[in-house]
Parts: structure tokens; sequence; C-alpha cells
């Protein structure tokens, strides 16, 4: 595990002293699990964001409606 190390502003610092206590967390554990999720919801965001982009695409649309048709034709003729 590699070290990382940063300042923070007193407020800042106080809150997350306050809330490992509270949690019984060490700081640098509380920090890992607001980091990590902090970072899947900007992964998140960034899939919201290509899906709303993608969305508006008239040829993407087209495209999945072709693969939805197709798809629907395959499993129709399995039965």
């Amino acid at each position: 595990m590699s070290t990382f190390t940063s300042s923070l502003p007193d407020d800042l610092l106080n809150k997350l002293t306050d809330a490992a206590n509270v949690l019984s967390l060490p700081k640098n554990k509380l920090i890992e699990k607001a980091l990590r999720i902090y970072l899947d919801q900007l992964t998140k965001a960034a899939y919201i964001k290509s899906y709303k982009q993608m969305s508006e695409d008239t040829d993407v649309l087209n495209l999945a409606e072709e693969g939805m048709a197709e798809y629907f034709r395959q499993i129709t003729q399995q039965e």
C-alpha cells in the first residue's frame, strides 16, 4: 500500500476527526471509503452523460433498434 500525504482545511479536518470518532474508524479508512464512493459516483455520472448523448444520436438509436429487431427475430425462431 502506498502512502499519501495531503493537507486539508481546518474545518474539513475537524469534520473528518468528528466523523471518524463517531464511526470508530481511523481517519485514513474513512477517507478511503469516502474517496471510493466519490470516484464510483464520478464513473456513474460519466456513464449517464454518455448515455444521454447517445440517446440524442439518431444513428445510434437506429442501430440499437435494428439490433433489437434482430434479437427478437432470433429468440422467436428458437421456440
